[in-house]
């Protein structure tokens, strides 16, 4: 059964004890800062409507990010 990312939501197999994925972790495991894990997510996003200058990546990743457990008192 897979656990999904506090960070992002991303399917985690083999969650390490804090359960966050290799896209919001560094090399030792620790997570990233927010501001750092929110770039990857608007890159993301963005895959979705790349050509859509209307639209602000940066906002509907912090829209989702308080939704996530790592993030939602931030």
């Amino acid at each position: 059964m897979n656990t999904f990312c506090q960070s992002c939501g991303a399917p985690v197999p083999d969650a390490p004890g804090a359960g966050y994925c290799t896209y919001c972790t560094d090399e030792k495991g620790n997570l990233k800062s927010r501001e750092a894990v929110r770039a990857g997510i608007a890159a993301w996003l963005e895959q979705f409507s790349p050509n859509d200058g209307t639209v602000d990546f940066r906002k509907r990743a912090d829209s989702y990010m308080n939704a996530m457990p790592a993030w939602a008192e931030a």
